[in-house]
């Protein structure tokens, strides 16, 4: 058994996928736009040979602080090879106010850095 994808809902589409594909040199895929739901679109994200992340958006969504825990998805860890591949992509996060936790060695024997997506998400990234 294998994860297939890992979905998101964003109140800006494009926005986040222009992140990932910027930031993370994800392909985007085509737009779907559901005739059976109004407004509900959604693109689908390919990073290498991992599980995609679908990208959802809806009028419906309502804004909040996804750097509050809460329950559901806590954060999405990307595996970078390097200590210093997660370095030089925590530099850029930080230029560009994205940073939410520097590069550490973590208790559990994790090299990593935590950034945000435009509608707060957490990302990890680890070596």
């Amino acid at each position: 058994m294998t994860i297939a994808h890992v979905a998101l809902w964003t109140r800006d589409l494009d926005a986040i996928a222009g992140f990932w594909s910027t930031f993370f040199g994800a392909e985007v895929g085509d737009v779907y736009e559901s005739r059976r739901r109004p407004g509900f679109r959604s693109r689908f994200l390919a990073l290498g040979d991992g599980p995609a992340i679908e990208i959802m958006e809806g009028p419906w969504v309502a804004p909040g602080d996804p750097k509050e825990e809460r329950t559901g998805l806590a954060h999405v860890a990307l595996s970078l090879g390097t200590e210093q591949a997660v370095d030089a992509m925590a530099a850029r996060a930080e230029v560009q106010g994205l940073l939410v936790a520097k590069p550490r060695w973590t208790g559990d024997g994790f090299y990593e850095a935590v950034l945000c997506d435009p509608d707060g998400n957490l990302i990890e990234i680890t070596v």
